[in-house]
């Protein structure tokens, strides 16, 4: 995925700001290319997962269908005691999106490090790393 500075800035401080629960949100833009993330509410408030509304969810899934609409490319979350690495849980949720890409920021829990950002594209259980171009 290819995302500007100033959208995963806004992402990590989402994810920095509702520590230690996770956060939750979706990046939406064009042919792998990010134009804005738009948080969404941790509906499980927990530190240990997410849990997403799935109307506001497929809201944006089923914008894809127009064709001036921005689609949906990442869904992106927090862990806040774990690595930045799809959790079996992730992998689970995953399933029923697929060529949707996981944006994942490692928030340290004692924050005493910088948050990190990977992205993954997780298929039939399979978690594939791919690039994130910061621009």
């Amino acid at each position: 995925m290819k995302i500007d500075r100033a959208t995963l800035d806004e992402i990590v401080a989402h994810a920095v700001r509702d520590a230690p629960n996770e956060c939750c949100g979706v990046v939406l833009g064009r042919d792998g290319s990010a134009a804005r993330a738009r948080a969404l509410e941790n509906l499980a408030a927990s530190p240990f997962r997410f849990d997403i509304d799935g109307r506001e969810l497929i809201e944006y899934a089923f914008a894809e269908g127009d064709e001036d609409a921005e689609q949906l490319i990442a869904i992106y979350h927090s862990h806040t005691r774990s690595a930045p690495y799809p959790s079996q849980t992730d992998i689970n949720f995953a399933a029923g999106w697929p060529g949707v890409e996981w944006l994942i920021i490692g928030v340290s829990k004692a924050g005493d490090a910088e948050p990190e950002a990977r992205s993954y594209l997780i298929e039939g259980g399979v978690i594939r790393e791919v690039e994130l171009e910061v621009s």
